[in-house]
C-alpha cells in the first residue's frame, strides 16, 4: 500500500474520532449558561464617600436614582448604578452629575460621567474643598425612600400636632379658634 493509503486511512479514523466525540458533546447537557456581559444588576441606591479636605472627616452617604443630596457645597445626583451579579467579578458602575453652589449662590455643573467603584481615583469629583468618589451600588437603603420622606411631609402639620377634642354636648356649638381660618359651605 502506498503512503497516499496510509494517510487516506488515517484521515479517515480521524474524522470518524471527531464525529463521534461532536455527537457526545452535543448529547451531553449542556452547563448553566454564564451570564453574559451584558447581565449587569440595575441597583436603587448608589452609595458615596467623600472627604472634607478642611476638616479631614470622610463620610459615606446613600443616594436613591435620580434624587439629589447636598454634601457640603456640592449636590450629587446618580442617574444610574449599575453592578454585576456576586457570582462574577465585581464591575460596579454609577452615571453621576455633580453641581456646586458657589458664593453668590449659582448652581454650575463641575461633573458629569461615569464613576467606578473599582477604580475610585478614575472619575472621582475632584474640588477645592471636596472630593466625591463612588463606594458601590445597592438596592436597599438605611435612608428613607425619596417617596416616604415626601408622603411625611405631605401630611397636615395642624392635624398631627392637634390633640383630640373632647367630647362636646350635641346642642353646644364648637369655639372657632384664632389661629384657624374659618370655612363656609
Amino acid at each position: 500500500m502506498s503512503s497516499f493509503g496510509h494517510i487516506s486511512k488515517a484521515l479517515i479514523a480521524a474524522t470518524s474520532i471527531l464525529v463521534t466525540a461532536t455527537t457526545v458533546f452535543a448529547a451531553a447537557p449542556a452547563p448553566a449558561a454564564a451570564p453574559t456581559a451584558s447581565d449587569r444588576v440595575t441597583n436603587a441606591v448608589a452609595e458615596f464617600a467623600g472627604i472634607d479636605k478642611i476638616t479631614g472627616r470622610i463620610i459615606t452617604f446613600d443616594v436613591y436614582i435620580d434624587e439629589t443630596v447636598q454634601f457640603g457645597a456640592l449636590q450629587v445626583t446618580p442617574r444610574v448604578c449599575y453592578s454585576r451579579p456576586d457570582t462574577e467579578q465585581p464591575k460596579t458602575d454609577s452615571f453621576v452629575e455633580v453641581d456646586e453652589i458657589t458664593l453668590d449662590r449659582k448652581i454650575r455643573r463641575i461633573f458629569t460621567g461615569w464613576m467606578f467603584a473599582e477604580s475610585p481615583g478614575l472619575n472621582a469629583v475632584e474640588h477645592a474643598v471636596y472630593d466625591v468618589w463612588l463606594k458601590g451600588c445597592k438596592q436597599k437603603s438605611d435612608v428613607p425612600p425619596p417617596t416616604a420622606a415626601k408622603a411625611d411631609t405631605a401630611k397636615p402639620k395642624d392635624q398631627a400636632a392637634k390633640p383630640k377634642a373632647a367630647a362636646q354636648p350635641a346642642d353646644a356649638a364648637p369655639e372657632p379658634a384664632d389661629d384657624e381660618p374659618s370655612s363656609t359651605n
